[in-house]
């Protein structure tokens, strides 16, 4: 039975001696207080569990969302959705967890993602929030996070406004706005196709005005008198039975009625 029981204790003291770390993290050892400097990869390791401690941090890319309430220029309160995308530099890790402990995230990025989302909004319109400017926006917030934690070891990916939730009055101000926008394109649509309509209105009078100056151009009394001349020629080669009365200049028809 003794031997069972050691047996036993020796298992758990094994087990409670080695650890894994898993791929996207990286481990460090901190012994009796001091964290050693070299780094632990993906794998199993063993350590000593009366004197040494194993940590690990996670340096994969990490979302984090948040909802919040922030100002916009004209002074209103508006909800926003947003997600940041971040991990931790691999190389940074123990000055990551010595300034900011396991709870890096909430201490370092949230604190500081909530109040440069606020400071940005603040300088942009409610409309250019949900409309317009949102990737300026996205590109403002992301570029002060880096400058506010790289410095400690963290890289920002990105950062996406997923959603604006405005008042129901200045929603109703943007629907209006739109749709008046949407009007006054189809009636520039209009005005234009009747301006196109009109244009061909007038160069088909022109195209028919300058047809008749040519006709009239051409009916010089030379070409009226071949004109004239072809005319009686088909005349008296009918076969019709007529009688032609002429001046020399008029031909006047009489047909022989039966």
């Amino acid at each position: 039975m003794k031997t069972f029981h050691v047996s036993a204790f020796l298992i758990c003291l094994a087990l409670a001696s080695c650890t894994i770390v898993r791929p996207g993290e990286v481990g460090m050892i901190q012994r009796v207080g001091v964290i050693k400097p070299k780094p632990i990869l993906s794998g199993a390791k063993g350590f000593n569990p009366f004197t040494d401690k194993i940590i690990k941090i996670n340096v994969r890319v990490t979302e984090v969302y948040s909802q919040l309430i922030v100002p916009t220029r004209e002074g209103l309160s508006i909800n926003a959705e947003l997600s940041l995308l971040y991990h931790v530099n691999a190389d940074s890790i123990k000055k990551v967890y010595v300034m900011f402990g396991q709870n890096y995230q909430e201490v370092a990025i949230m604190t500081n993602f909530r109040a440069t989302t606020r400071e940005i909004t603040a300088k942009y319109y409610a409309t250019e929030l949900y409309a317009t400017e949102r990737e300026k926006i996205e590109h403002a917030i992301k570029m002060q996070m880096i400058e506010a934690v790289e410095k400690y070891g963290f890289v920002i990916d990105a950062v996406l406004l997923k959603d604006i939730v405005l008042p129901d009055q200045i929603s109703k101000a943007i629907q209006n706005k739109v749709q008046a926008q949407q009007e006054a394109m189809q009636m520039e649509y209009v005005i234009l196709k009747q301006q196109k309509e009109a244009d061909r209105i007038v160069v088909e009078a022109e195209g028919i005005k300058r047809a008749q100056q040519i006709i009239n151009e051409a009916m010089t009394p030379v070409a009226l008198k071949y004109k004239y001349i072809d005319m009686m020629k088909g005349l008296t080669t009918s076969p019709n039975a007529k009688v032609i009365i002429t001046n020399g200049d008029t031909p006047i028809m009489l047909n022989d009625s039966k």
